[in-house]
Formats: structure tokens, C-alpha cells, sequence
């Protein structure tokens, strides 16, 4: 049951005698249907809950699958990713190991900006290539729609070569691309040390550039103090208001410069990280809609010990979604199963809190939620099937795929 075939226009596709966790927003708890169906047509989903409801013309589908009391989930989404990197950072890994923190590891020439000598020193095809073996390893864990981060490259040849492997990458893979503009991630050696030159480069002419080429769908900044103010980011994300982007934000991950607050202010899609976020930008992204991005795989790898104010969040009723923050200096993570049982353990997130997370608010903080994220009708036919008894096992097991079948646009 690969559901790999395209079915031609018009003709609909019928997954059956299935148990479905449709993650409707209106729905209690995981939105849990017992003998469910789902028909998709030309990729998207015209019926989905309860078979015996289902219309008798779609019951004369062109293609019946059998799920046999399987589970059906929307498919995946990883909502935050630096994915397309060049080389790796062990070294570092080493050196943490050894004792080094992480503002010491960047500031012996480590961090961020090794990864952009990297990435300068990549063509845009060794780029895809080396990025490929890790989205391949998100699709198998169904996966259908990621967000992938430039960064590394902060200058315009650079970062335009990084948003181009991106959408590469969504040309030539089964999957959904979006892409978010991060020049504002840290300084590059010529910029000698001046930020506020640098950031009048990245708002001024590399963000337009970059906007104008339609290589963005949002805009991204670092607010920390390894790396940008909050005037600062205010600045780009001013720029990225006036091409009619989105923003999301980097923020309050090392220390509190009020980043939630400051992504809140700007109507952010998401704010990410959020170690340090105080109750004041907690309500701002609640009042803001601002999804917050619980990132366990960071704070896992840098051994942090600050966790992020899990129970604020939910006091304020501000959405949560998880992702893996795949990168190669402190993320190098691409499971996003494994990233649910992390948002579990270290930080408490229920089993339902974890699954929203990968699924429902993933696609609100990338703005996709009415086309992706839960199973209605209306929504893409994105699914992923499983051999699992009950959901909760998708969060508990650990180094282990249960995936049967993954569907993307319906085939």
C-alpha cells in the first residue's frame, strides 16, 4: 500500500475501515473517529470521518485501500529547519563535551559562522545533494510539508543559493517546501564586527533581492545576544512588512531580550525556541496568535538546563507546535517521531500537545492551516498511515518507525 499512484483527474481515492485522528480544531482531543474513511479527489480531501456516513458516490471510488483498522494522521510538518547545510559540526560537538558553552564555542570562531565557510565553499547542486539524505529521512517518518531556513549564506549570492536548493528540493521530492529568509541569523567575518551596517544590508538590499526572485515565504531574524537586538530584527522585520511577507522569529532562546513580546508586536506566524520567554510575552503572543516553537532538540544537544514555559503557554492558551530544528551546529536532528518523545519527556507536552504539534499548529505557524494539517474536507490529501494500536505510541517509542504509508496530495 505504497499510495504512490497519481489516479487520474477527477477519479477519487478511497482509504477505508480505518481509525482516524483528524486533529480538527473543533474536534475534542485528537479528533478521534473509530471505523473512519477518507476520500481524496485531485489531491485533496472531499470526505473524512465516520464510513458509515460517507456519501454513496464516493463510495464507488476508482481506487479502494483496505486500511485494515490502521491509523490515518495528517502527514507530518516540520515547521522549523535549517535542512540545507553544508558539512557538519562535530568538532563542536567535541569541544561541548570537553566543557565549552555554546557563547563560547561561537565566539572561537565556532557556531553559526563556520557553518556559513561551509556553505559559501558548496555549489548549489553539492548543496541539494548533501541536504537530500536528510529530508529522506523525515519523508520515511511521513512527513509530507517542511519549512527550511537560509542562514548560512549572509550575503545575497549566498543566501539566493540556499532558498534555490530549498525549492529544489520541493521540485524534485514528494513533499511541501516552504522557505523563510534568515539573513539576520549572525555577522559574517567582512562585516567587521558592525551589526547595525549589516543589518541595513540584509533589510535594505538582500531581503528585497531576495524577495523579488519570489524565494521566500517568510521572514526569519536571530534575537539574541550572541547575535541581533530587538531594534535590530525591528528593522528587517520592517522591510519584510513592506514586501507583504511574514515573520517569524528566533527568540528568547539563551537569555530574555523580550523576543516573544517583539514577535507578538509584529503579528509573527511563530516564535521559536522560547527558553527564556517571561509570562508578559507569553500573553503577547497569546493576544498576537503567535504560535509558539518548542525546539527539544536544541535544548537537548546544548545541554540546556532552562526549560521553556510550557505551563505560561498553556495558562494563556498560546498554541504550541514542535519541530525538530534540524541543523548542524545544535539540532542535528531529523526525526520528528524522535522530537515528539523529547517535547514529551524533557518537556512535559502531552501526548496530544505533541501530535498537534507535529501536525495542526505546525501548519499555523507556517500560516498553512487551511490547506494542511488536519483531515477535512477542503484540506490537502496529506496522510500518514500507521501500524500502531493506539496514537500514543507515536510519542512514546523511541529508534522506532511504525510509518505503513505515506500520501502526499493524495497519491
Amino acid at each position: 500500500m505504497a499510495g504512490e499512484s497519481k489516479g487520474r483527474a477527477g477519479e477519487v481515492r478511497l482509504w477505508r475501515n480505518a481509525r482516524l485522528a483528524t486533529m480538527a480544531d473543533s474536534a475534542a482531543a485528537l479528533g478521534i473517529v473509530e471505523d473512519g474513511a477518507i476520500a481524496a479527489r485531485d489531491g485533496l480531501i472531499v470526505y473524512a470521518g465516520p464510513e458509515a456516513d460517507l456519501p454513496a458516490a464516493l463510495g464507488q471510488a476508482a481506487e479502494i485501500i483496505d486500511c485494515e483498522g490502521r491509523w490515518i494522521t495528517p502527514g507530518l510538518i516540520d515547521c522549523h529547519t535549517h535542512l540545507v547545510h553544508a558539512g557538519n559540526r562535530a568538532n563542536e560537538f567535541e569541544m561541548r563535551l570537553a566543557g565549552a558553552t555554546y557563547e563560547e564555542v561561537t565566539r572561537a570562531g565556532g557556531g553559526i559562522v563556520s557553518s556559513v565557510k561551509a556553505l559559501r565553499a558548496a555549489s548549489e547542486h553539492e548543496l541539494v545533494a548533501q541536504s537530500v539524505p536528510r529530508l529522506n529521512a523525515l519523508i520515511a517518518e511521513g512527513l509530507t510539508t517542511i519549512e527550511i531556513k537560509s542562514g548560512y549564506g549572509l550575503d545575497f549570492e549566498n543566501e539566493r543559493k540556499s532558498l534555490r536548493a530549498a525549492r529544489l528540493l520541493g521540485e524534485n521530492h514528494p513533499v511541501t517546501v516552504r522557505t523563510s529568509f534568515l539573513g539576520a541569523h549572525a555577522l559574517p567575518p567582512e562585516a567587521k564586527g558592525d551589526k547595525d551596517a549589516f543589518i541595513d544590508l540584509v533589510a535594505k538590499e538582500i531581503l528585497p533581492a531576495v524577495a523579488a526572485e519570489g524565494l521566500a515565504d517568510a521572514v526569519d531574524g536571530f534575537c539574541e545576544g550572541i547575535a541581533f537586538s530587538p531594534e535590530q530584527i525591528s528593522r528587517v522585520f520592517d522591510a519584510a512588512k513592506a514586501l507583504n511577507l511574514p515573520v517569524k522569529l528566533h527568540a528568547d532562546q539563551l537569555s530574555n531580550l523580550h523576543g516573544a513580546e517583539l514577535a507578538a508586536r509584529y503579528g509573527a506566524l511563530s516564535a521559536d525556541h522560547l527558553e527564556y520567554t517571561d509570562e508578559a510575552g507569553a500573553a503577547a503572543m497569546a493576544r498576537a496568535g503567535t504560535v509558539a516553537t518548542i525546539l527539544p532538540g536544541a535544548y537537548y544537544f546544548i545541554r540546556e538546563t532552562k526549560k521553556p514555559p510550557i505551563g505560561l503557554f498553556r495558562q494563556h492558551g498560546v498554541k504550541m507546535a514542535v519541530a525538530t530544528d534540524c541543523n548542524p551546529g545544535t539540532s542535528p536532528l531529523t526525526s520528528l517521531l524522535l522530537t515528539m518523545n523529547m517535547a514529551a519527556t524533557l518537556f512535559g507536552l502531552t501526548v496530544d500537545e505533541c501530535l498537534a504539534g507535529v501536525t495542526r499548529e505546525a501548519a499555523r505557524a507556517l500560516g498553512l492551516l487551511e490547506q494542511t494539517g488536519t483531515l477535512e474536507a477542503g484540506k490537502s490529501a496529506d496522510l500518514a498511515i500507521w501500524d500502531i494500536d493506539r496514537p500514543a505510541e507515536l510519542v512514546y517509542r523511541m529508534g522506532f518507525n511504525p510509518l505503513h504509508a505515506r500520501i502526499w496530495r493524495g497519491r
